[in-house]
């Protein structure tokens, strides 16, 4: 019972770099990658598109990553960039999708609790959020008019808590590129909400 406690304890000492150079003696120990982060790459997902749709791109995120992990860079010590990088390619495979929950989301700012009980299923009432506050209203149809590019910058940034550096190497563009598509998108989202920055971070110089 000593040796596992052991083991568990140097798996999880682990990097993401060190368990995917040890595939090449033992592909399972993927497992130790697929543990830390499907339930971020899952509820990024959620709030993107919402909950069925995520569990299909959480699944076949980790299909992908599985598939091609001998082109990772272990230079790079954690996977996390990488796998949102995956995630945000299956989820602009939805884009009428996330449009639609956007649109739903800024209706639902105009209809009333018991409206939205009864037309509404449980999947369509799930609260996205933003640095903890709910996307409603104004917000939802900024997010929803925001250039996809964009978009998936502001969102890898205010959901998945990458740095630009990180959003960078995910969508695989010059680190100047993300800082100005997180610029312009934040711009939008500041002119909707009256000021007012939901996607503000510490690392934020603006």
């Amino acid at each position: 019972m000593g040796v596992v406690t052991r083991d568990v304890c140097t798996a999880a000492e682990e990097t993401d770099a060190e368990i995917i150079r040890r595939m090449h003696g033992d592909p399972a120990v993927f497992d130790g990658i697929f543990d830390r982060y499907y339930p971020a790459i899952h509820g990024y997902a959620t709030r993107r598109l919402g909950r069925n749709l995520a569990d299909d791109v959480a699944a076949e995120t980790f299909l992908v990553a599985f598939d091609h992990w001998r082109r990772y860079d272990t230079t790079q010590q954690s996977a996390r960039p990488w796998l949102f990088g995956i995630a945000s390619n299956l989820i602009a495979g939805h884009q009428r999708a996330e449009a639609r929950r956007y649109r739903a989301l800024a209706r639902a700012e105009h209809t009333t609790t018991a409206d939205r009980d009864s037309h509404d299923g449980p999947a369509d009432r799930v609260v996205v959020r933003l640095d903890a506050q709910a996307v409603r209203g104004r917000l939802a149809a900024a997010l929803e008019e925001i250039a996809p590019a964009d978009r998936e910058v502001v969102l890898l940034v205010a959901w998945a808590d990458l740095t630009c550096e990180e959003v960078a190497r995910a969508l695989e563009i010059p680190a100047g590129t993300a800082r100005s598509r997180l610029h312009r998108a934040r711009k939008r989202l500041r002119a909707a909400l009256g000021g007012v920055d939901p996607t503000a971070t510490g690392e934020d110089s603006e």
